[in-house]
């Protein structure tokens, strides 16, 4: 598994997008499974069996059904917002792009009508049951892949780090617990201790530190995933955002003396990178809060009296026995970059959505005639 996933890595941004997609899929059938389960057991019973299965194989396709359109507006907005050069310059996507969101609404209005129209008195409960069940999982599940699809179109290093220290911190957990482990945690998860979540915090924050300088020194890592064509043996060259840069941080007099006696030659200053910090704060999110996900998760067994979700990866249950940590993560480092690191800034492909969508062909050959001039005079027309 770990050399599959290097190796989708290595692949390039649009294998890791399918990954996430996949893995969601996945979750999805695994947690709308339950539903059914727990729905027959309680059900009034269907007059023949045949009633019975078409009921079932409609719910299913509609469960299904409510999946490809919340994924159709989400994923657009991804697309229409980091591919602007690429979607508003293709005459045949513009119109699809320009009404997105509108067709997206009347696609999920197709979905609510056919479920209405299969309303049957007898099932009223069963049925509203299982459009609120859907629903919520579509919010739990499909919009937190849609944050971790955003940060890996913001740069392989926002998926890859943060992952990483939700698969440490657990196995860290389990680790110190299994080594040190005294003092039960929580009730919902009896093997996990306070000594394993305390050791696993200070050992994430460690490998956290090593991981982040070690990853950020790959322009394959951190530029975003505009051209979907790169992979890791190419050469990738992009703008660094100033969270990578180096800088030089001058010490006190004390550490002046124990660095420069140690190096043997004068130390003033040491270089540092301002994504050495925000990985420490990933790793405090990765070990402090993100653990409450799997909690919520064995809550949610407990309360359906299953051991697994289900059996997609052999030896380690279903799919969402390993994800549910994983999306609390991926929301959070969402969050956190688009609101303290990312930086905004005009750019070609957003001017040209405000052209395409805000102005009428007459106005944009205006434009275009008064552009051509402006590049004339300026001796930039052959450029």
């Amino acid at each position: 598994m770990l050399a599959l996933f290097f190796l989708i890595m290595a692949g390039g941004t649009p294998f890791v997008v399918m990954l996430v997609l996949v893995c969601q899929a996945l979750v999805y059938r695994e947690v709308t499974a339950l539903f059914e389960f727990t729905a027959h057991a309680g059900s009034r019973p269907i007059e023949g069996k045949g009633a019975e299965k078409s009921e079932d194989r409609w719910s299913k396709t509609l469960n299904w059904y409510f999946f490809a359109v919340t994924n159709y507006f989400l994923y657009g907005e991804s697309l229409i917002h980091y591919f602007k050069h690429v979607v508003f310059a293709d005459a045949w996507l513009t119109p699809f792009a320009t009404n997105h969101r509108f067709i997206s609404f009347m696609l999920y209005m197709i979905g609510f009508i056919g479920f209405v129209s299969n309303l049957k008195r007898q099932y009223l409960r069963q049925q509203f049951g299982l459009f609120c069940w859907v629903h919520m999982t579509l919010f739990l599940i499909v919009v937190s892949s849609h944050f971790i699809v955003n940060n890996i179109l913001e740069g392989l290093i926002w998926f890859w780090v943060p992952a990483c220290l939700v698969i440490c911190n657990d196995i860290f957990a389990y680790v110190w617990g299994m080594s040190f482990g005294r003092t039960p945690l929580i009730q919902l998860s009896p093997k996990k201790t306070v000594e394993g979540f305390v050791g696993a915090f200070f050992t994430t924050l460690v490998f956290a530190y090593i991981l982040g300088t070690f990853s950020m020194q790959f322009d394959y890592m951190i530029c975003p995933g505009h051209d979907l064509g790169v992979t890791a043996w190419d050469n990738v060259v992009c703008d660094k955002n100033k969270v990578f840069i180096w800088r030089d941080l001058p010490i006190g007099e004390p550490l002046v003396t124990i660095l420069s006696t140690w190096a043997r030659r004068p130390v003033t200053s040491i270089p540092v990178a301002p994504f050495q910090f925000h990985s420490v704060v990933l790793a405090c999110f990765a070990s402090l809060v993100a653990p409450f996900g799997g909690f919520f998760a064995s809550g949610f067994k407990r309360a359906f009296d299953i051991k697994d979700f289900g059996d997609s990866i052999p030896g380690h249950g279903g799919m969402t026995d390993r994800m549910d940590c994983q999306f609390l993560m991926g929301m959070f480092t969402y969050v956190y970059y688009s609101t303290l690191i990312r930086v905004n800034h005009v750019t070609p492909g957003s001017i040209l959505q405000a052209i395409v969508s805000s102005l009428g062909p007459q106005e944009q050959l205006e434009l275009y005639r008064e552009l051509t001039s402006y590049l004339h005079t300026k001796g930039l027309l052959g450029i």
